[in-house]
């Protein structure tokens, strides 16, 4: 499956499961950084779409991205966001990284936060805006969190 033909699939995937949900709007998708975009427009049913702490949300991107490399698709990486809740959520995640790293500036005490993937990778962009701040992940599944700290000299 080339690009387009990829792009295509997973639009018409997304629609399909919204169709399901009787939501008949269209889905925007584009490629970015071998990254495959979509788009949700806001519908009456963004919370279950979206779900609890964006559970839903990554769960459908899961099986997109399943279906994807099953049927051989050259990109699998798939990003979908309902109603701009990813890009508000960044940018909150950002400005919180930024209250954190001001921290770790004024005390030197390193700060630990129990984020989920794609927050932690929010954080360690925004901190590399920082010459003297460098961030790092510890632990495994669920336990996974990352580590903001002042670069040693």
């Amino acid at each position: 499956m080339n690009a387009e033909e990829t792009l295509e699939f997973a639009k018409k995937y997304v629609a399909d499961v919204l169709s399901f949900f009787e939501v008949n709007v269209d889905v925007d998708v584009t490629m970015a950084d071998d990254v495959i975009e979509l788009s949700v427009p806001s519908t009456e049913i963004n919370s279950i779409l979206i779900g609890k702490n964006a559970e839903t949300l990554r769960s459908l991107q899961f099986l997109l991205s399943t279906t994807l490399r099953g049927k051989g698709a050259d990109v699998v990486r798939v990003n979908i966001d309902v109603a701009d809740y990813k890009k508000q959520r960044a940018d909150k995640v950002a400005k919180q990284a930024k209250e954190w790293i001001e921290e770790v500036l004024r005390t030197g005490d390193s700060y630990i936060a129990r984020l989920n993937a794609a927050d932690r990778r929010i954080v360690h962009h925004v901190a590399s805006d920082y010459e003297n701040i460098r961030t790092f992940s510890e632990g495994e599944g669920r336990d996974r969190h990352i580590v903001i700290a002042q670069q040693s000299s």
